[in-house]
């Protein structure tokens, strides 16, 4: 018997069990520096299954894009804001019950297209695997938008942390 075919599914089964203890640890815990180190662990289990899937490219970009500086970028703007008088963690019972709903909406279409979808294999691989460097050429010019929205969206998440940690007068 060989080696790979009980160690991947152990391995799999290891990093999904890190992401699903993550996943429900940010849903329940009501400690904002908690939650960013259980979105840590999330996101590096996800990294971890892209490793699996031999996506070595989107998981070195998880590892480095969101678990590295998203997550700092969190941390830093908890720091900023966790003594303000006006964040509120726990969330009113309609507020739970919104996000409940939404959630509900949102896995029951996720659970109708994946369902929907033909898992057949195809009988033609695809041509050829994209390079970094071909992805870096289309983040670079294809997406540029994109690439620049998202980063001037993370600035606007800072300064609007910095104008909630403000001291008022």
């Amino acid at each position: 018997m060989n080696v790979n075919t009980w160690l991947e599914p152990i391995v799999f089964f290891l990093f999904a069990g890190v992401v699903l203890f993550s996943a429900i640890g940010i849903v329940l815990t009501r400690n904002i520096v908690r939650a960013a180190l259980f979105l840590l662990g999330t996101l590096g289990g996800v990294a971890g299954l892209y490793f699996l899937l031999m996506a070595n490219l989107l998981a070195a970009i998880q590892l480095i894009v969101y678990a590295g500086g998203t997550l700092v970028l969190i941390v830093f703007g908890v720091m900023l804001t966790s003594k303000s008088p006006w964040v509120r963690f726990a969330p009113s019972r309609s507020e739970a019950a919104a996000a409940t709903t939404i959630g509900l909406v949102l896995f029951a279409a996720l659970a109708k297209i994946v369902t929907g979808i033909d898992w057949t294999v195809a009988a033609h691989p695809a041509d050829q695997p994209a390079t970094v460097r071909q992805v870096g050429n289309l983040l670079l010019q294809q997406y540029l938008v994109p690439f620049e929205v998202a980063s001037v969206l993370l600035l606007v998440v800072m300064i609007g942390a910095a104008y909630l940690a403000r001291p008022e007068n």
